[in-house]
């Protein structure tokens, strides 16, 4: 009899908000209370707003989210916690979640909520969805479905092909992936 089906929460579809996404907004500064909104687009349309406050002081780290989700308004804190990094050279920050207690670098809005991954039981990546068969074909011809990301990539602005005269990793990597393209047909 065959399984029934789950119809997993996917984290990949849905919105989400990391630390790295807040310091390159420039919301992580120390001994500052920095607010302002977050938009998400999709398909060039505005899929959501949040306004959020960071707070980071020696007494008070936190990030308070406010917003409207499904007519209901939510209004928040989520704490950061800052742990000793295993290089032995400064601290690496995380949110704490509030809800299941875990500390992340990602906050995936699961129920209208912003919490940690686990909380939901039958969240997934879309990758994990996929069969084992779909993978397969994927990592055969993921480059062919891939060629106009490819070259937008290669393309970009301030992208860096050589430094002191030899290619980077990065340039290296795609080259190979776009030769790898190449002989597949």
């Amino acid at each position: 009899m065959p399984k029934h089906y789950t119809f997993p929460y996917l984290f990949d579809e849905n919105k989400s908000l990391s630390l790295t996404d807040l310091k390159k907004m420039g919301y992580l500064k120390h001994n500052r209370i920095i607010s302002g909104t977050i938009n998400w687009t999709s398909l060039g349309e505005n899929s959501g707003s949040i306004s959020i406050k960071v707070k980071r002081t020696q007494i008070k780290n936190y990030v308070e989210f406010d917003y409207t989700c499904n007519n209901e308004s939510y209004n928040y804190k989520v704490y950061l916690v800052s742990v000793k990094s295993n290089l032995n050279e400064g601290r690496v920050l995380y949110f704490q979640c509030r809800f299941t207690g875990k500390r992340c670098r990602k906050l995936h809005l699961i129920n209208g909520i912003f919490q940690h991954r686990t909380a939901s039981k039958t969240g997934m990546y879309a990758k994990q969805t996929q069969s084992k068969r779909g993978r397969w074909i994927e990592q055969i011809y993921g480059p062919y479905f891939d060629s106009e990301k490819l070259y937008a990539e290669l393309y970009s602005k301030h992208f860096k092909t050589h430094y002191k005269g030899k290619p980077t990793k990065r340039y290296l990597r795609l080259m190979q992936k776009i030769n790898s393209l190449t002989c597949v047909y």
